[in-house]
């Protein structure tokens, strides 16, 4: 690989870490040919686009494009394959289900939007994060709740302003 190629490979970096808020870096060594076709497979059904680099390549894409790793810069030492996608649990949940059947890859770190988690051990942590559509829906049930059970207590008390206020009575007791 020329200088000039390891310029577009590492601008191409560049944009792919700035495009996605959702990063993972792991350790995908010894895994076979196969195996490695098997992970970026369903790692694909999981809409998470794999790519293994350099290690410097990533330091230089991360110089170069002014992005801040803190801690998660350390974990860029061996093998490395960086996992890109558009869900923050996605990689995780794909990666859990890959190693039912082997050891690897290895969760060295995450990215999620600004968050770092370092180590294998954060995988559960990681499955368990709530999207931000999972949290908006919570939202609009924990408001909608209220206001249903005064639209309810309404309509059995016979649409009445001392049926309403006997509801609001029996709501306080």
């Amino acid at each position: 690989m020329n200088k000039a190629e390891k310029n577009n490979a590492i601008d191409e970096l560049v944009v792919n870490l700035k495009e996605h808020q959702y990063v993972y870096v792991t350790d995908s060594s010894n895994l076979s040919a196969n195996a490695n076709n098997d992970l970026r497979k369903l790692l694909h059904k999981n809409g998470v686009r794999m790519q293994v680099i350099k290690n410097t390549f990533v330091h230089q894409a991360l110089e170069r494009g002014g992005i801040e790793w803190g801690e998660l810069k350390d974990t860029l030492k061996g093998t490395t394959a960086l996992l890109f996608a558009s869900n923050p649990k996605a990689p995780a949940i794909a990666i859990k289900e890959y190693r039912k059947n082997s050891d690897r890859p290895l969760l060295k770190g995450a990215y999620i939007d600004s968050d770092i988690f370092i180590g294998d051990d954060q995988l559960g942590t990681l499955i368990d994060l709530k999207t931000r559509e999972e949290l908006v829906g919570e939202i609009i049930g924990l408001l909608k709740s209220p206001a249903v059970n005064v639209i309810s207590g309404l309509k059995s008390s016979g649409n009445t302003i001392a049926g309403l206020l006997k509801t609001l009575a029996e709501r306080e007791n």
